[in-house]
This record gives C-alpha cells, sequence and structure tokens, in this order.
C-alpha cells in the first residue's frame, strides 16, 4: 500500500515526519514508536489499520527518524507532549497508538490534560508495552544497548550482527533492508542508529529532574478508552505492573501478546493488529 508523507511543526520549532496511509476523511489513528526507534518500527500495522477503514499515520518521535534534532537538545515529556499536541491540530482527535516512550507520551500528556480540567485530546489511547510504571532492569537493558556504539558501525552486517546478540529470539533477517530504514550513514561511511546522539543524554538528565512517580500517582485520573497491550516475555512490562495499571485505570481492556517480548508489533505483528482493530472498531463514532 503507498502512503503519503506528511509533517507537522512541534516544540522548539522541530519539523515531524510521518508516513499516512488510507482514506483522510476515515478516523485518524496516530502510531507513535518507542524511544531508539522510527516509524517504520509498526511492521504492516499501518497497513493494516488503512485496509480496515482507518486513516493510519506513523509517526517519527523528534530527533529520531525522518524528523529534525532538537536545537537545544530537548527530548524531555513537556516537548513530547507539544508534538503530540501539534499531531492533534493537524489529525482529527486521533486514537495513539503508542509503544514504549511513545505510550509514555500519550499517558503523560492526557494526565497533565486531566490535572489542569481538559478533556482528553486523543479519542483512545492504546499503551503498548507501557504502563504507569516499568521494570528497571529491563529498561536499564535497553539502555545498554542504545549507548553500546557510540562509534557506530562499519557495515549493515555489524549493525545485523549486535541486534542478533540484543534480540536473540529474532530470526536475524537475511535482507537487511528494513535495518537500513533504521540507520543514518554520517560522512565518515559509518552506520549509527537513526537518532539524535542528545537523545539519550539529554532525556536520562531531564527524567532525572522531574518527578518519577507523576504518571503513576495521577494515572487513575485518565477519562478515556484505553487498552493495555502487553507483550508476555517483555522484561519491561511484568505482568504484576500490568495488573496494578489495570487496578487504578479500572476500565481500561488488556491483551497479552503470546510469544512476544518488548517490541510486540516486531515480535507478533499480526497477533499485535489484530486486537488493536477489533477495539478501535468498538470505539464510539465520536
Amino acid at each position: 500500500m503507498s502512503s503519503q508523507q506528511i509533517e507537522c511543526t512541534g516544540a522548539n520549532g522541530v519539523c515531524l515526519a510521518a508516513d499516512a496511509f488510507g482514506d483522510p476523511s476515515h478516523p485518524h489513528v496516530l502510531l507513535l514508536h518507542g524511544g531508539g526507534q522510527t516509524r517504520h518500527s509498526w511492521g504492516g500495522t499501518a497497513e493494516v489499520l488503512a485496509l480496515n477503514g482507518f486513516y493510519a499515520v506513523s509517526a517519527d518521535l523528534r530527533g529520531h527518524g525522518g524528523s529534525s534534532w532538537d536545537p537545544g537538545g530537548d527530548y524531555g515529556m513537556e516537548a513530547m507532549r507539544q508534538d503530540l499536541e501539534a499531531w492533534c491540530e493537524v489529525l482529527e482527535r486521533p486514537v495513539v497508538v503508542g509503544a514504549s516512550l511513545g505510550g509514555m507520551t500519550g499517558i503523560y500528556t492526557e494526565v497533565c490534560r486531566a490535572l489542569d480540567g481538559l478533556e482528553p485530546l486523543c479519542r483512545a489511547l492504546v499503551m503498548v508495552d507501557i504502563a504507569h510504571r516499568t521494570e528497571i532492569e529491563g529498561v536499564e537493558r535497553i539502555v545498554g544497548f542504545m549507548t553500546a556504539s557510540p562509534d557506530g558501525f562499519a557495515s549493515l552486517e555489524e549493525a545485523a550482527d549486535a541486534v542478533a546478540v540484543y534480540l536473540p529470539y529474532r530470526p536475524r533477517p537475511k535482507n537487511l533492508d528494513g535495518l537500513a530504514r533504521n540507520l543514518r550513514v554520517t560522512a565518515d561511511g559509518r552506520y549509527h542508529w537513526h537518532w539524535d546522539p542528545a537523545f539519550m543524554a539529554n532525556a536520562t538528565r531531564a527524567r532525572a529532574t522531574s518527578n518519577p512517580n507523576f504518571v503513576s500517582e495521577n494515572a487513575h485520573l485518565l477519562n478515556l478508552p484505553v487498552l493495555l497491550v502487553r507483550g508476555r516475555l517483555s522484561d519491561v512490562l511484568s505482568e504484576k505492573l500490568a495488573q496494578e495499571f489495570l487496578e487504578i485505570v479500572v476500565h481500561a481492556e488488556y491483551v497479552d501478546v503470546q510469544d512476544a517480548h518488548h517490541m510486540v508489533a516486531g515480535d507478533r505483528n499480526d497477533a499485535f493488529t489484530g486486537p488493536v482493530v477489533d477495539f478501535l472498531k468498538r470505539l464510539p463514532a465520536h
């Protein structure tokens, strides 16, 4: 299925890039990937959503993929919130499907709005392997991978080797075109992950100076339809934390995807997309 590239302007003038699939007159869905990924990480999810009657927009987070880098290295949650608000000015009250950092952006934004006495920005929120809290060891494993190769890779094959060590359960692809879309080539010919090097350092610094319990303490204020999707083998969102979230957000629905790890859509795309489509089709018209 062909796509159309669209853009909007987020916080600090950052240009945010996205691929749009389907008919713009259909209900809008905004896909936000996790930290260190790009809009291509959803596999065929956007296309499937379009085929099921939705206008699916898969966006690159600030500093990732085709989106520009923040001029001041701002990758904190407030900037992410402003980016989401910018997309919601372009799109018509979309459902936000957010994986990891993308999902945290959605829940943070809606909690802030609830505290300010505002109506939900989004029609609904699908949180993919992220909730009000995470398992520290799982997050540290991701951070370790993202910071392990500051000098990049000499070739695509070398990058693929690194991914194979990080994701030993996933078959190493014979065709590396998909991997190439998540890498950028610098002037010296080396391959680097397709995100601003300032992202990790500055995002970590921003989290350290913010209230780490803000979302956890206020998640009960969420007043829009919510679907929590967990990878059953995830080390970032445990079953214990998922059940804790469901006790806090009592109206939330829950799907546990068998044989999927933290990157649920990449691990089991069909098993992930099916329940999401079902949830979207059951939402009220407005």
